[in-house]
């Protein structure tokens, strides 16, 4: 089986840390386990020397909250269920001492874990092993030597940063050697998963310098709560002041590393809704941290922040909805999937704002959204849900891609937008809009990620269309930095660099931009460069990361004049350090829509009076200088 890969950003996603684990088996810790009782869901005593009939016993350490946990349960189930019979015993462990007994009974049945879980509040199981992180395993003999301990297999290289493939499957490889009575070949590796310890909360005293109600909620209801609250695409909830205690290491970590709040850019005056936390915030959350989380006083708390819970802009024009629900099973790669949402629109339409209510914001990465009026969408969608299985993982309405992409021709100037989280949508200014041909069909390319259960979503898109006649055209233009047939990028390349602009031929203003690459992307540039002008960077995204693309919203608008160049600049890792590489060996790559292909884009969402089919045009001809 293959690990899922975990969905935040997050965004937001995510700030459940990661660290990977020290030490391992010596001569101390090759003696067998002493002994120790914990208690299960529903009261019962679970002792390790219990497992006596066992020839194998393998601890698990997981968390409720822990994505990274909770996307290994499927294969844990399944390794408990396939191993049983030869005498192997699983059990998980929650070390989290706020995980009560009738969540980890409820947390067990909603991912239908296979074997027994117990609780650690007082992390006796944490003393006798040692872990850092959930999740993690230990693999114990007949004697209760520890024979194995780390990952459960190699999907991971870091925090949430999986490979294109998994190659070793670590804890099955070490059951079968420990019941051939052989030498375990990698007796430990490197776990990654979220940090495991227990907060130590220190005395509530008005007179400490630095405290959660005054000091540290303020700055997660600005910057973290959107996203880490319940029901949301956060893994975990920071609403009250046991959750922040618990994760402080973790969001320390995240916020240092400038992984949490996620935003890619670099620091640029031209975009708005920049998610950085300031560095006095980051200097108040490590001095909280410092001084042993302290709680002070509940009468110092702001007041709770009112997330909308409608329609951001109002009542939409047109609601489009799936008339059943997308089940998205709970292990595998990431989902692509493409509904078709046929407008039946009477008559042409501009449409000047667009706004994603995903059913299930746990589950829904980002969209990009597409107008098609060839009809083709419909084609393949009926085509695909002809040999569709009623009784497969994936189901429900729509076609599956192996990759970001429609599976059809794309004119360009039809793409309508994205989502990703944290986005809130903005009207275009009066007299923009996009032009809706009437019966186009809205395709809507959607990102799942998995959770390790099966989840349900039921996602709407809202359109909201000009009441003033439209005289600037908005449309998206794409600007390429790579050309197709021609460039390609060298296997074993671990910066191979590519380079393209485009003249402008008409007058635009600019309102938003789209980076795109694939999984070899390493950073993405647009520039400016007016005619007789300086170069001037629009976006700069250094460190590309294929599992959070966005779309990022001017400030201002910003009009370009005709005959300005605008450059993209593009570096790709095509080597075997990369981990998402999907080749193995790396293999020379071309532009493409598949999986094992690249792109390098930077889509401009702007508006013209140009009534022109194309307003760009590549320097030096389609094939480069």
């Amino acid at each position: 089986m293959t690990l899922v890969r975990i969905a935040l950003i997050l965004p937001a996603l995510l700030a459940a840390g990661m660290t990977t684990i020290s030490g391992g088996p010596t001569a101390e810790t090759a003696k067998p386990v002493a002994d120790f009782t914990l208690t299960t869901a529903d009261g019962k005593p679970w002792s390790l020397h219990g497992q006596k009939a066992a020839k194998v016993t393998v601890v698990a350490f997981l968390a409720t909250e822990c994505p990274m946990a909770n996307g290994y349960l499927p294969i844990l189930s399944d390794v408990a269920t396939k191993y049983s019979d030869k005498g192997v015993r699983l059990v998980g462990v929650y070390p989290d001492p706020d995980t009560t007994a009738a969540q980890l009974a409820a947390h067990a049945k909603e991912y239908k874990v296979a074997f027994p879980v117990v609780r650690d509040p007082k992390h006796v199981s944490v003393s006798a092993f040692s872990p850092k992180v959930t999740p993690e395993v230990v693999v114990l003999d007949e004697t209760f030597v520890v024979r194995y301990r780390g990952r459960i297999d190699d999907g991971f290289v870091g925090r949430l940063k999986q490979k294109a493939t998994t190659t070793r499957h670590d804890l099955v490889v070490a059951l079968d050697e420990v019941l051939a009575g052989k030498p375990v070949t990698l007796p430990e590796t490197k776990a990654f998963g979220c940090s495991i310890g227990e907060p130590e909360k220190a005395e509530a005293t008005i007179n400490t310098p630095v405290t959660y109600y005054k000091d540290v909620l303020p700055i997660l209801q600005n910057h973290c709560q959107s996203c880490h609250r319940p029901d949301q695409v956060g893994p975990f909830a920071l609403t009250s002041y046991k959750q922040a205690a618990k994760w402080a290491d973790t969001c320390l970590e995240e916020v240092k590393a400038r992984r949490m709040p996620p935003w890619k850019p670099e620091k640029n005056d031209l975009l708005t809704g920049e998610r950085t936390l300031p560095p006095e915030s980051v200097k108040v959350l490590q001095a909280w941290a410092d001084q042993g989380r302290p709680e002070g006083d509940q009468k110092d708390a702001p007041p709770a922040p009112t997330f909308a819970a409608g329609w951001y802009l109002g009542e939409p024009d047109l609601i489009l909805e799936s008339s059943e629900d997308m089940t998205v099973g709970p292990d595998g790669r990431d989902l692509f999937r493409v509904l078709v949402f046929p407008t039946n629109l009477p008559d042409d339409r501009y449409v000047v704002a667009m706004e994603v209510k995903p059913g299930n914001p746990r589950v829904v990465h980002h969209t990009l959204q597409l107008v098609d009026t060839t009809g083709q969408a419909r084609k393949r969608l009926a085509g695909f849900q002809s040999t569709a299985r009623p009784d497969a993982a994936d189901r429900g309405p729509g076609y599956t891609m192996s990759t970001m992409g429609w599976g059809i021709p794309v004119n360009p100037n039809n793409y309508i937008g994205g989502w990703a989280q944290g986005m809130l949508p903005k009207k275009l200014p009066s007299g923009v809009g996009q032009h809706l041909p009437k019966g186009a069909d809205i395709c809507l390319q959607m990102h799942f990620h998995r959770t390790g259960k099966v989840e349900k979503d039921r996602t709407r898109i809202g359109l909201y269309f000009s009441k003033v006649p439209v005289t600037q055209t908005y449309r998206s233009l794409p600007a390429s930095g790579l050309i197709p047939f021609i460039q390609a990028i060298p296997a074993g390349e671990k910066a191979a660099r590519v380079e393209r602009s485009w003249r402008l031929t008409e007058d635009v203003t600019v309102y938003r931009l789209i980076p795109h690459m694939h999984q070899l992307g390493k950073a993405i540039e647009l520039t400016a460069t007016p005619a007789g002008g300086k170069e001037k960077t629009l976006i700069r995204l250094p460190e590309w990361d294929y599992n959070w693309q966005e779309q990022y919203e001017l400030k201002e608008p910003l009009k370009l004049t005709k005959g300005t160049v605008l450059t993209v600049r593009g570096t790709y890792d095509n080597s075997s350090d990369n981990p998402r590489n999907p080749s193995s060996p790396p293999a020379t790559t071309y532009y493409g829509e598949q999986a094992t292909d690249e792109m390098c884009y930077v889509f401009l969402g702007v508006s013209t009076r140009s009534t022109a089919r194309h307003v760009i045009e590549p320097v030096g001809g389609f094939f480069g200088k």
